[in-house]
């Protein structure tokens, strides 16, 4: 018997320390939420924040517009005029007052010729010899010229065209109709303006993102947002690299659902309620109705905006750490134990790679551990049945 009551003490022990389970309780995750990984025990532990999800938070998360082509490029406000590169062919014609100039005559007073810009940026004129014209606008290069001509020309005047921009080109690949070299004209253009000129995109804008490559420094933004946010539609420059990737949006739910999946969206939005009832559901008889989360990489301005400078600076300094793109780790909790929550769910935006995790109720951790003690308990019972029949 003692031997028996050991054995149980044993189990209960064990079953303390450990009961199977397919992630953490909601109180983990509150628990773990701001500490660093010193204060988790754990060398290598990923700080996050954690945000419960009411009406101002959706607001905040909803009317957000994505900056990332802006800050990642750093455009400005301003518009950089075009330039002459090497390369360009230009058209030039020079004026003279007098018939009997360098460049006219009695039956015409100009003189027209065509030049290329060299691979050392300049280009040879007419009794002028080479000019540096690289770098410079087509009023500056028309300028540099009628100053070359003084005391050499009469009264010199000059024209000066742009036929070809071999300089000026952007390369549209990847998910359009027809994969294109775009040359840039004088007038700038943006980037839904090359994407059109190469057919447009193949796949609906909301599974087709824009990767934009310039001066080896990359950046993606998907389809729909440059078209919702028209300052995410930025100028293309010379050298450009546009690749359109078909990449439908997905989302994965885990925990105590009915199926453990991803899922793709197939939809231009989704909110938090559709992404729950599209993933099947929770699973009734284990899941915690106040313990719905939603894992995610922020932009860092929601961060900012949903916690304050402070506190952001404060996880910061705790270790919190940025993805490739600048995003940071934040958990979303949202519970459906109020009538409110399913309004408010219907306006939580679900983003591409987030993952919706149920966690189970504490009672589902009990029962388990009720079941792993009474194993043993059983077995004992049964022992103790089988001495006695053997004893009597």
């Amino acid at each position: 018997m003692r031997k028996i009551i050991a054995l149980i003490g044993c189990s209960v022990m064990a079953g303390c320390q450990y009961v199977p389970a397919e992630g953490p309780l909601a109180g983990d995750i509150v628990k773990q939420a701001g500490l660093s990984a010193s204060e988790q025990s754990r060398v290598r532990a990923q700080v996050f924040e954690l945000v419960d999800v009411d009406n101002r938070v959706t607001q905040v998360v909803a009317s957000h517009q994505t900056k990332n082509f802006q800050r990642r490029f750093n455009v400005r406000s301003g518009v950089r005029e075009p330039v002459v590169g090497v390369g360009d062919q230009l058209k030039i014609v020079i004026f003279e007052a007098s018939p009997d100039g360098l460049f006219s005559t009695a039956d015409s007073k100009q003189t027209p010729f065509d030049v290329v810009v060299q691979t050392d940026g300049k280009a040879a004129i007419p009794y002028v010899g080479t000019v540096k014209l690289s770098g410079k606008t087509i009023e500056q290069v028309r300028q540099t010229i009628i100053e070359a001509l003084k005391n050499k020309a009469v009264e010199p005047d000059v024209l000066v065209n742009l036929s070809n921009t071999a300089s000026r080109n952007v390369s549209v690949t990847g998910a359009v109709a027809r994969s294109a070299v775009i040359p840039l004209g004088l007038v700038n253009e943006t980037l839904m303006d090359v994407i059109a000129k190469a057919g447009g995109a193949t796949h609906q804008p909301y599974e087709t993102y824009v990767n934009l490559t310039r001066n080896q420094v990359r950046g993606s933004v998907l389809l729909k947002t440059i078209l919702e946010n028209p300052r995410e539609n930025i100028y293309v420059q010379p050298g450009d690299q546009v690749y359109l990737v078909h990449n439908p949006r997905t989302f994965t739910v885990l925990g105590s659902v009915r199926a453990t999946r991803r899922v793709d969206f197939g939809a231009n939005d989704l909110n938090l309620l559709e992404a729950i009832a599209l993933a099947g559901g929770a699973d009734d008889s284990t899941a915690d109705i106040k313990g719905y989360f939603i894992f995610r990489y922020e932009e860092p301005e929601i961060l900012t905006d949903l916690v304050g400078p402070q506190r952001v600076a404060e996880l910061v300094r705790k270790g919190m750490s940025a993805d490739k793109d600048g995003r940071y780790p934040i958990v979303y909790r949202f519970g459906m134990d109020k009538a409110d929550s399913l309004l408010i769910g219907q306006n939580f935006p679900i983003k591409d790679r987030d993952v919706i995790y149920a966690s189970r109720h504490p009672s589902v951790d009990f029962a388990k551990f009720l079941n792993i003690i009474g194993r043993p308990i059983g077995t004992a019972a049964a022992a103790v049945s089988i001495a006695n029949v053997v004893t009597d």
